[in-house]
């Protein structure tokens, strides 16, 4: 059985009791050993442990992301990336980009041999002019990552094929051949559907306390409202279209809570 540590020693030539933590008798200067024993610290591993089992540390506590609503007055994690917003802006930018070298009527061959519904699909992602670019894409990017962080990427899509690639099915409903290209639509239908929400809680609370820039809001929607005017590929008829369908997707988002 192991014994405990000891409570003292014995000088050998003075017989007086020391600590045995010492190396010299503080009485006749005796030497009593050649160095001091280690002192055990406590909660130290015990001798025999492996030295990665000594060095191994606890893991660290940690979080994970807080959930909307799991602490009142607290959102939840900001900084999960928008990655549907991301991607339709890529693709914008990238077929931009594409299409920079060909002319009116290489963008059209582009469109029609893939069907008049495909070219739906890809024609709000074909802007005319660098500034019309950097309008259309900036808001894109604007508001559908603030509609992403309250409701997810899946409303995010869902809104963008229902305002952009709606108000081009909507001109070729009712315009048969008309050419029409462009994000404004489809920008517009986010900024609406994001707007919408926070107009209605502003209405009921009666005051604007929230971080909400509504000036700012209407500049943008100002701008992208008055594109047909400037450009005549930008279609009126589309960019109505994706206004009143953002709204309609706004009023329906409202009765909706945040994701988690």
């Amino acid at each position: 059985m192991a014994s405990g540590p000891e409570l003292f020693v014995v000088c050998k030539n003075c017989r007086s009791q020391v600590s045995p933590y010492i190396t010299e008798c503080p009485y006749c200067g005796q030497r009593l050993r050649k160095r001091a024993p280690k002192i055990e610290r406590e909660g130290a591993p015990p001798k025999g442990k492996a030295k990665s089992e000594r060095r191994r540390k606890p893991p660290k506590p940690g979080l994970g992301p807080l959930r909307t609503g799991e602490i009142p007055g607290i959102r939840g994690d900001e900084t999960r990336k928008p990655w549907a917003t991301i991607v339709l802006v890529a693709i914008g930018a990238l077929w931009w980009l594409a299409a920079i070298p060909l002319e009116d009527e290489a963008i059209r061959w582009i469109l029609d041999p893939l069907g008049e519904w495909w070219g739906v699909i890809l024609a709000p992602f074909l802007n005319a002019g660098g500034w019309y670019q950097f309008a259309a894409l900036g808001s894109l990017g604007l508001f559908g990552w603030l509609l992403e962080r309250r409701h997810g990427p899946v409303v995010v899509v869902l809104v963008w094929l229902l305002a952009a690639s709606g108000g081009m099915a909507v001109v070729k409903a009712l315009e048969g051949d008309a050419y029409a290209i462009g994000a404004s639509g489809g920008a517009l239908g986010m900024l609406c559907a994001w707007a919408v929400p926070v107009l209605l809680a502003r209405r009921r609370r009666g005051d604007d306390d929230d971080d909400a820039d509504m000036i700012g809001v209407a500049v943008l929607f100002a701008l992208l409202a008055l594109m047909p005017l400037a450009r005549d590929e930008v279609s009126a008829l589309a960019t109505g279209a994706g206004i009143v369908i953002g709204a309609l997707c706004g009023l329906l988002l409202a009765r909706l809570a945040p994701r988690d």
